[in-house]
């Protein structure tokens, strides 16, 4: 059925062509949507993440795999696979562990596996991700935009529906002002939420199961469940990734020739810097960093890699935070500057090529041993200081360092491009996030700062960590007593020295307050593992 042009100038389009484009729900998808906001509300409402994620991780996939086709592209897709053992494995580490970084990676895993559902013929992560949020972001309002009044109401009802669903638009507008106006004046904050409470008690004289928070939250379960049931089409990430390749290609283009697709007999003025140029200053460049960077790695090897032993009076803890990040961000540039030489042509420049990939080679391989050099770094100051939350990230970002670095290699070598660098990398970022939620590393780093070779413990550090920490903190108190320097965190970001007997009470009152929350707690959805194991332990040290 074709428009139809109006009297007024104006085209029609027919209902039933509006209707083709934004198709009813399916029966699964009605079914689905409801289920979804009940898991929701029944899940984490005043939850804390555990056991809950992993269940609303598995009602997700099998979500997925319900409303595809049995010969959909997207089950042919191995990132889709990918996704579907990440959001199982990282919910199966919150349901154990529960920390943060595992609920960053469950987050993380549903947005990629929407987004390889929605485009299964993307590769790179970012555009998966920004297609899981763009369809997200759509599906609420499909689902409500499809919502029709019954046939048999009046036209009063009927006009009421349509304008009930035109505000909606409006208040979340309205929303979002008032969450920043309430944070930016405090004034402001105070008077609305007075309003808020006269409105809450109002609604509980009216619902008395139901208060404004579990409303919004309810509105929250819809959003989260339709974006999960209900996938939207995004393509403009797909048709975006659809120009890239995995190899750079030689450009002949733009050249006042009609051999080439797009030429250009425009008068230039200025004449662009050939390739025989750009050539020189490559070899120039890769020469004079390499010679320089030979003597910072001879020296760091010389000073860092045999024998090194901080003298009296040496701040560790300067030589570290400062050499460290910038080291790692001179790694990140070397790269940066390796990617743009080898760009374009340069790769095909067959009279300097092998010089220039041997020259940036060794650059490549001496940024490595810069790497290793940062990496003893971070060695000497855990072997010293202990284990904190910076120092692991450190290792891993190293990790990803030295796999970015060889994927510059396979550019150099193999004329790969800049997105089969940036894909290959994501997928790095993603293997070491779900590393990262599959430790239980709180525990493991109260384990080794408790060891007695260390003449310092910060303390407040260690009773700051999640409850699960505490049973190992209590097998190892003893250590505390023989400690000469106990520290915890004071005003605007110093650290205050305490005694042992402080430290000992501070531990006590941490065990105490424990166990009272573990013993209010019967809910099993906010559970983990590692609760269980650790309100068992504290039970038997009463």
């Amino acid at each position: 059925m074709n428009p139809s042009l109006q009297p007024g100038g104006e085209w029609s389009v027919p209902a039933q062509v509006v209707a083709a484009a934004r198709p009813p729900l399916t029966a699964v998808q009605k079914l689905l949507l409801p289920l979804g906001v009940f898991l929701f509300d029944w899940l984490f409402w005043r939850e804390r993440g555990g056991l809950n994620m992993l269940v609303f991780n598995v009602f997700i996939v099998g979500a997925q795999l319900v409303q595809l086709p049995r010969h959909a592209a997207a089950r042919r897709s191995g990132y889709f696979w990918l996704m579907v053992v990440g959001s199982l494995l990282s919910g199966g580490m919150m349901a154990v562990y529960g920390s943060a970084v595992a609920a960053l990676a469950c987050s993380v895993s549903v947005l990629l596996l929407l987004g390889y559902v929605n485009q299964p013929s993307l590769k790179l992560l970012l555009y998966a991700g920004l297609t899981g949020l763009g369809s997200a972001a759509e599906a609420w309002l499909r689902v409500l935009r499809g919502v029709r009044p019954p046939q048999t109401a009046g036209a009063g009802v009927r006009r009421s529906w349509f304008y009930g669903r035109l505000l909606l638009v409006p208040l979340g507008i309205l929303g979002a002002f008032h969450g920043l106006f309430a944070v930016a004046n405090p004034v402001y904050a105070r008077l609305s939420s007075r309003v808020l409470d006269v409105l809450e008690e109002w609604l509980l004289r009216l619902l008395p199961d139901i208060s404004l928070g579990h409303l919004l939250f309810l509105g929250l379960g819809f959003v989260v469940a339709a974006a999960v049931v209900v996938a939207v089409p995004v393509y403009f990430f797909a048709d975006q990734e659809s120009g890239f390749g995995e190899f750079v290609r030689r450009q002949r283009d733009r050249v006042a020739s009609l051999a080439v697709r797009r030429p250009d007999f425009r008068l230039k003025t200025t004449k662009a810097l050939d390739l025989r140029k750009e050539y020189l200053v490559a070899v120039a460049v890769f020469g004079l960093v390499n010679a320089l960077l030979l003597v910072v790695n001879a020296i760091d090897v010389r000073w860092l890699w045999f024998g090194f032993e901080p003298g009296p009076g040496f701040d560790l803890a300067q030589f570290v935070h400062e050499g460290t990040y910038v080291l790692i961000f001179s790694i990140l540039l070397a790269m940066g500057i390796v990617l743009w030489f080898f760009r374009r042509n340069l790769n095909f420049y067959a009279p300097g090529l092998r010089v220039l990939r041997w020259g940036a080679t060794v650059w490549v391989l001496q940024n490595a041993v810069l790497a290793v050099s940062v990496g003893l770094r971070n060695y000497y100051y855990i072997l010293n200081s202990g284990v904190a939350y910076k120092r692991i990230g450190v290792c891993f970002f190293l990790l990803l360092v030295f796999f970015g670095l060889a994927t510059v290699l396979g550019k150099i070598w193999q004329q790969r491009s800049a997105y089969s660098l940036v894909r290959l990398n994501s997928l790095a970022l993603y293997a070491v996030l779900l590393l990262l939620a599959a430790g239980n590393w709180e525990v493991w780093m109260t384990e080794y700062n408790l060891q007695p070779r260390f003449r310092s413990v910060d303390i407040g550090f260690l009773l700051d960590m999640p409850d699960r920490t505490l049973p190992t903190l209590l097998a190892h108190r003893a250590v505390l007593d023989r400690t000469t320097h106990l520290t915890v965190n004071a005003e605007y970001g110093t650290s205050a020295v305490i005694d042992a007997s402080e430290a000992q009470r501070r531990l006590d009152l941490a065990v105490a307050a424990a166990r009272a929350r573990y013993t209010e707690y019967d809910h099993w959805q906010g559970f983990t593992w590692a609760d269980y194991q650790a309100a068992q332990q504290l039970g038997h040290h009463e």
